[in-house]
């Protein structure tokens, strides 16, 4: 199920960093000894009241002068509101109601999201309240006080923010059709793999990079099945600056790899894999989705008996962190190979709802500490009692054990590549998570 996409917009100096790492806590990078995988604070995993959300950081301002703070606000508002559910919009007690403010506050109004209106800075409620009240000739709703440092407010505000969430039962109905996000740098062909699946040409194909405006939602049915796909080709013809590109990139692929069951990473042949490939794979690994790794333009590369293998070592080190993913090399200009993309699909979806009976798991399991003694530290050995799996999307496992201290990284490596070697899971991370006895399993 795909968690609500929240994005905060506002000024400098209202307290965005704040309440972003406030609210993100510790969860900011859940992923630190991955190699390749981003760990820019663009985005968090955050939780209210059992309601999981995807909460962005639309990006820093810098004030220059009024007109550029502005334009930087105008284009924040926008990645905001091309790409959220619901926009947290800061403002600032202390300076008052601006005439940024009172712009911005329009685009959102016109847009139609979703918008809580956060009045930030309000150290006392008692004393600041009537501040706040000013805050209502923008049009977009009650004012929601708080002070991020102090953090008071917050709960209120959170309330509000889940208001704007859709029902779960809502959202799992849509999930019956599976959704494909394709990602991948600029330019490298996303569009044109998008125009070759659906058959027709749904989406404007340039050679200038990111001129495809907005994501656009492509519904196919191949063999019988029907399959939703989402392209996140798309970098706003506007931005210049290289940073906010690249920033714009990852929330657009966020956003995307958010909905989807598997993501096509697409890699450019002509120019090999990239840091930023890894960037962005690291995202659909980070968020546990199956994926498919298309080496696109494979017709325009000079070949020997030797180009694949290479390519294939280059891919597998810079993407270490992957070693599940199918790597297919294709050309959608010309269709080479594009055929067998749908059956790897197919065969990545069941591996992310494949169900493993705790009886065979705990085979496995035993097996493999037969042929792998565990770990020991001071005279303590780890002793593994029993192990379940717990849900699926990604295949998540659970392993009791005697002392979690004990149970080193490369043992739950080692358990990982046992339940591959018996069950495959081709496409798909598994999660293994370690667990005390006596300690509950959720």
């Amino acid at each position: 199920m795909s968690k609500p996409i929240v994005a905060i917009v506002g000024r400098p100096n209202v307290g965005k960093s704040t309440l972003f790492n406030i609210l993100a806590g510790e969860q900011i990078s859940i992923v630190k000894d991955t190699p390749g995988v981003t760990r820019d604070r663009i985005y968090a995993e955050c939780e209210w009241l059992d309601r999981k959300f995807t909460l962005i950081d639309t990006g820093g301002i810098e004030p220059e002068s009024k007109d550029i703070i502005l334009s930087q606000m105008r284009e924040q508002a926008n990645i905001a509101i091309e790409t959220a559910d619901v926009i947290l919009f800061i403002v600032d007690v202390r300076q008052g109601l601006q005439d940024a403010d009172e712009k911005v506050a329009t685009m959102l109004r016109k847009s139609g999201k979703p918008v809580v209106l956060v009045v930030n800075k309000v150290d006392s409620f008692q004393k600041m309240m009537p501040d706040v009240y000013e805050f209502y000739n923008l049009g977009i709703g009650d004012p929601q006080p708080i002070s991020s440092v102090s953090k008071l407010g917050l709960g209120d505000m959170l309330d509000e923010l889940i208001k704007y969430f859709p029902e779960v039962s809502e959202e799992e109905e849509e999930e019956e059709i599976p959704k494909i996000a394709i990602v991948g740098k600029p330019n490298v062909g996303k569009s044109t793999i998008i125009n070759r699946i659906a058959g027709e040409e749904r989406v404007i194909v340039s050679d200038i990079a990111g001129t495809t405006r907005d994501a656009i939602d492509t519904e196919v049915e191949i063999n019988g099945q029907k399959y939703i796909f989402i392209d996140t080709a798309g970098l706003r013809r506007k931005s210049k600056v290289n940073e906010d590109i690249e920033r714009f990139s990852v929330i657009r692929t966020v956003t995307a790899v958010e909905r989807a069951d598997v993501v096509l990473m697409v890699i450019d042949a002509t120019e090999g894999v990239t840091e930023q490939d890894a960037k962005i794979a690291g995202i659909a690994h980070e968020r546990g989705k199956g994926v498919i790794i298309l080496v696109n333009k494979w017709d325009a590369i000079e070949k020997n008996d030797k180009t694949i293998y290479k390519f294939e070592e280059n891919i597998r080190k810079v993407l270490s962190f992957m070693s599940y993913a199918q790597i297919m090399y294709i050309s959608a200009k010309t269709g080479q190979r594009f055929s067998k993309v749908f059956d790897a699909v197919e065969q990545v979806l069941q591996n992310q709802s494949l169900r493993i009976k705790t009886g065979v798991v705990n085979e496995i399991l035993m097996e493999a500490v037969s042929l792998q003694q565990p770990p020991s530290d001071k005279g303590r050995r780890l002793k593994l009692f029993y192990m379940t799996q717990v849900s699926i999307k990604p295949p998540t496992f659970v392993v009791f054990v005697n002392d979690k201290e004990l149970m080193h990284f490369s043992y739950t490596r080692y358990l990982e590549n046992k339940l591959r070697e018996a069950f495959g899971f081709t496409g798909t991370p598994i999660r293994i998570l370690v667990r005390e006895r006596g300690e509950k399993e959720g």
